[in-house]
């Protein structure tokens, strides 16, 4: 694990594959934190790619922000974090909050993005329900923390049959939600509930997309990604069997195969890398 400051916060992150490999920055959802990628981040970097995985700030072992933490802010961290390390352009995705964040990456700086992963995602706008519920939620996981919220929606991270099933990855899934700061979620719900309409977004990219979901995803349903697949012009849509919201806890091989597929046909070129030219002399 490294760490960096950003935009005023401390970032932890890993950077793991052969630093000339193609950079892809896989950013988690709400209320995880980086280790959420990690049956990704092994095969990828396996397969000689340079995977990035970032604690959001308020999320894993990154610094909090109090009260409200747009996704624009998360977007910019996330470039901040890419001219650390002096990668000019990346494959960015995210699973549920993260492919938002990634959206909302294309959306400001779409000349560091070279591909997109989008997991699980929604791209419309907030509904005013759907802002009045988040505000609530984040003024109750003060008053109360993160646990009984964690309980409540792990049959809904997963699909309900792979809490049974998969005991070792519910575990791992509640024990992320758990860890969570309750100032850190909040932050995020609050700037969250006020996010963009990211179809516009979509329709404009040129680059490759890759949307995928899990078959019996109950937040983001099957409908979403395929909607998204239209939106975007260069889209491949991939359905996972046996996964809820977080397919790639959930069917690490499945999701990996699909992630590898990708990246081997729509960046075959040698000169992969994405690193910044040196600064002149």
């Amino acid at each position: 694990m490294s760490h960096t400051t950003v935009n005023g916060t401390t970032l932890h992150y890993d950077d793991l594959g052969p630093a000339d490999g193609l950079p892809v920055l896989l950013v988690h959802g709400h209320p995880f934190n980086r280790t959420l990628w990690a049956p990704q981040s092994a095969a990828l970097a396996a397969a000689g790619h340079r995977v990035i995985t970032p604690d959001l700030r308020g999320y894993g072992d990154s610094g909090v922000t109090d009260g409200r933490v747009y996704l624009s802010g998360f977007a910019d961290d996330l470039v901040g974090l890419l001219d650390h390390l002096g990668i000019g352009r990346a494959v960015i995705g995210g699973v549920s909050m993260g492919g938002q964040i990634a959206m909302e990456t294309q959306r400001r700086h779409a000349s560091r993005v070279r591909g997109l992963i989008l997991s699980d995602t929604s791209a419309p706008a907030e509904t005013p329900d759907g802002r009045a519920f988040r505000n609530r939620l984040a003024d109750r996981l003060l008053a109360e923390g993160m646990a009984g919220y964690a309980d409540e929606v792990i049959d809904k991270m997963l699909a309900s049959y792979n809490v049974t099933a998969l005991p070792e990855v519910a575990a791992r899934v509640l024990a992320m939600m758990r860890a969570t700061d309750p100032r850190g979620a909040a932050a995020a719900l609050r700037g969250r509930a006020e996010r963009a309409d990211y179809r516009d977004t979509l329709a404009a990219a040129r680059c490759p997309v890759l949307v995928v979901v899990g078959a019996d995803d109950v937040h983001t349903p099957v409908a979403e990604a395929e909607a998204i697949a239209r939106l975007a012009p260069h889209s491949v849509l991939r359905v996972i069997e046996g996964a809820g919201h977080l397919p790639g806890a959930e069917q690490p091989e499945r999701f990996n195969r699909v992630l590898l597929d990708f990246l081997r046909a729509r960046f075959p070129d040698r000169d992969r890398s994405g690193l910044l030219p040196p600064d002149p002399a």
